[in-house]
């Protein structure tokens, strides 16, 4: 049996997917804003091609519309030129999309239509596309914002952005074990299976870096000086020319402001910093714990500190950026990858930094713990910002007496 209110939250997730298509000019949808993310209209089209090929042609069999354009959607993130050459334009696809998408509605309303397969049990497969197209939505807000990054539009401040050292405010977790993963239920198959982990104790901040903390990095030649980055850190900040976050501007009196989803907008002080990638992730730790009274020692976080902290509480203001963490998306162990390829995740290669906690976009039914996420190092488009962990107190207090004591005995 298929919950109404899962059905209604497919129709819900359906039409906000097409309604990111029907305000746009025809010569932006199927347009790359971006070098690494695919056009709107590419993954609209995925989202489509994902229903027909899990409904129609595993569950009845049916591949006759799937067959049709799987050389352009299946089984990639990141089409060619070619493939999206092959898009049709704006109104066909949405005519194609909305069609489809009444007739998979109506399918899954009268389930006598539909085989007794496993997936679809407790309504498996429409709580699993439901997530399926709520990352594909993200992904397309993200393809947006890069649009919107790409048009520039002029703006002054009227509240301008002043740089301030971030709070060391933080809560210690306690050595133990710790639940990591999803027990049961519907979730992506990098999710599971559940481990116990031990961990030291360890810091982690309460609160994500927020945007007058950024600007005071920015503002002590935190881009500027080579020590604070790694190699790579510095080889993607000498091809980019990165002197502040991708979407950051400067109106004519100097100060800062962004450029959004929707245009230029002001840079609230408190709010978490957004749309950085890895790297500069990276080097804002490497600045606080050489720079920032309280923060020596500071790294990001590998993702089993950002879920244990989650676990018990101990994280505030999450869920408004997606926090890089420090460690390379990875399978759990004992793993072991579905049978359906396009059910496996593809970032299991040591090139993609995890990132937790979601962000002001993701979609109710993304929103839990156990959730991971991932992206190349240079990706500052994800809505990614950090949060930081630091070491113990009394570890740290320590490693102060032993310098403090060297440096006194000259």
């Amino acid at each position: 049996m298929i919950a109404p209110t899962s059905l209604g939250a497919l129709s819900t997730i359906h039409e906000l997917l097409t309604q990111l298509i029907e305000d746009l000019p025809a010569a932006d949808v199927n347009r790359r804003w971006h070098p690494d993310l695919p056009s709107m209209g590419w993954l609209l089209g995925r989202s489509i091609y994902l229903e027909l090929y899990w409904l129609r042609e595993r569950l009845l069999g049916d591949d006759d519309l799937s067959g049709r354009v799987r050389h352009i959607f299946a089984d990639t993130s990141l089409p060619t030129p070619e493939q999206e050459q092959a898009l049709p334009p704006r109104e066909h696809l949405l005519n194609w999309a909305l069609e489809i998408q009444d007739q998979h509605l109506t399918l899954l309303a009268n389930p006598g239509q539909l085989p007794d397969h496993p997936w679809l049990r407790d309504g498996w497969l429409v709580d699993y596309m439901l997530q399926v197209h709520g990352r594909l939505y993200e992904q397309m807000l993200s393809v947006r914002h890069a649009r919107a990054v790409s048009q520039d539009g002029a703006y002054r401040a009227h509240n301008p952005l002043e740089a301030r050292p971030p709070s060391a405010d933080s809560t210690e977790i306690s050595q133990g074990h710790y639940r990591i993963g999803a027990r049961e239920g519907v979730v992506f198959d990098n999710e599971q299976p559940m481990q116990m982990v031990e961990m030291r104790n360890f810091r982690i901040c309460n609160h994500p870096v927020d945007n007058a903390a950024w600007l005071a990095f920015m503002e002590d030649d935190g881009y500027g000086n080579d020590a604070f980055w790694s190699d790579r850190g510095q080889d993607w900040k000498a091809g980019s020319g990165a002197s502040h976050p991708w979407h950051w501007r400067r109106d004519e009196d100097g100060h800062w402001y962004a450029l959004g989803l929707n245009g230029p907008a002001e840079l609230i002080h408190d709010m978490p910093v957004s749309g950085i990638c890895w790297y500069e992730a990276e080097a804002f730790a490497n600045w606080a714990s050489a720079r920032l009274e309280g923060f020596r020692g500071a790294v990001l976080p590998h993702e089993y500190h950002w879920e244990a902290a989650a676990r018990i509480g101990g994280l505030q203001n999450a869920g408004r950026v997606w926090e890089w963490c420090g460690n390379p998306l990875h399978p759990y162990r004992d793993y072991e990858p579905p049978v359906d390829v396009e059910m496996r995740t593809r970032e299991f290669d040591d090139r993609h930094p995890a990132l937790r906690g979601g962000c002001i976009h993701t979609q109710p039914s993304l929103r839990r713990i156990s959730l991971r996420h991932a992206g190349l190092p240079d990706a500052g488009y994800l809505f990614g910002g950090l949060r930081l962990v630091l070491p113990p107190a009394l570890e740290e207090e320590a490693l102060y007496i032993e310098q403090w004591q060297k440096f006194l005995a000259g």
